[in-house]
């Protein structure tokens, strides 16, 4: 029901703001744009960037987005390489990703969840007692506050841009002992729906009835906490080109629309926070 509201609220916000995406076509008197625009990258940024692919179509009938959904490293290597026009990457670019002649731009803030089963008691957990429970230094719900029983570790796997902004806020790179390290924002929250004993993280865009998502010392995390900065768990969606190349007319016009201000409600409907004002 949730993704489903989120989906009817983003598509009115786009249909309200067809007016200012739509100076790009004949409308405005100017030629209308044709072509496609290809991104690939981060699986947490589907929500966002399906929301406001569709709003620019509806804006540019001639013109197709397409995102495929490969994670956050794969689609940086796909813009790298040439195989896509904007790759999407839920962490900030790495010093040597910058140095190999990629840019970034901050399209949104995302909060990552802490999520567990809905029938896991606990409800608040420190960010020192997550950091002890992926460590393995904390094994045992009763330990926080749950009843007795053994604590299974959900992540992502190795590459993931929602695993690397977890790990790096957490202080647990290469420490986290995982039952399971799973390709998919989806994937994780299906396998901690499934399994009262788990624990996981997601996007907050992706979260869903079927989990329920902690405080983080007793922060919840939402758009405001996210934007205010006292969710403590969150990270940048970015949007990766190659620096000082041109993209296609049609890219450029969706990747300038994106990162205005006319995009931040379709942004916000999808559960993050835009970077633009």
């Amino acid at each position: 029901m949730k993704k489903i509201m989120t989906a009817v609220l983003a598509l009115t916000l786009a249909l309200g703001l067809l007016a200012g995406c739509g100076q790009t076509g004949s409308a405005a008197g100017e030629e209308t744009i044709s072509g496609s625009v290809a991104t690939d990258g981060s699986t947490s940024m589907e929500a966002v960037i399906g929301a406001l692919g569709e709003a620019f179509m509806l804006a540019n009938p001639d013109v197709t987005v397409t995102y495929n959904p490969t994670g956050s490293g794969s689609g940086i290597a796909a813009v790298q390489e040439g195989r896509c026009d904007i790759g999407l990457a839920s962490r900030a670019l790495k010093e040597e990703e910058i140095a190999a002649g990629l840019k970034e731009t901050i399209l949104a803030y995302d909060g990552i969840a802490v999520i567990v089963h809905p029938d896991n008691p606990v409800a608040d957990l420190s960010l020192e007692q997550i950091t002890a429970i992926y460590t393995g230094q904390i094994t045992d719900w009763s330990e926080v506050g749950g009843e007795e029983g053994e604590i299974v570790l959900i992540g992502r796997e190795a590459g993931s841009g929602t695993r690397d902004g977890f790990e790096s806020i957490t202080g647990t790179e290469d420490a986290c002992l995982y039952r399971q390290e799973l390709t998919s924002t989806g994937d994780v929250i299906t396998a901690v729906s499934q399994n009262p004993g788990a624990i996981g993280y997601a996007s907050l865009s992706a979260v869903s009835d079927l989990v329920k998502a902690v405080t983080v010392d007793a922060v919840a995390a939402s758009e405001e906490t996210v934007l205010d900065g006292s969710y403590r768990i969150q990270r940048p969606f970015v949007l990766v080109t190659r620096d000082g190349e041109e993209l296609s007319p049609a890219a450029q016009a969706f990747f300038a629309y994106v990162t205005s201000a006319d995009a931040s409600g379709i942004i916000a409907a999808a559960g993050a926070v835009a970077a633009a004002a």
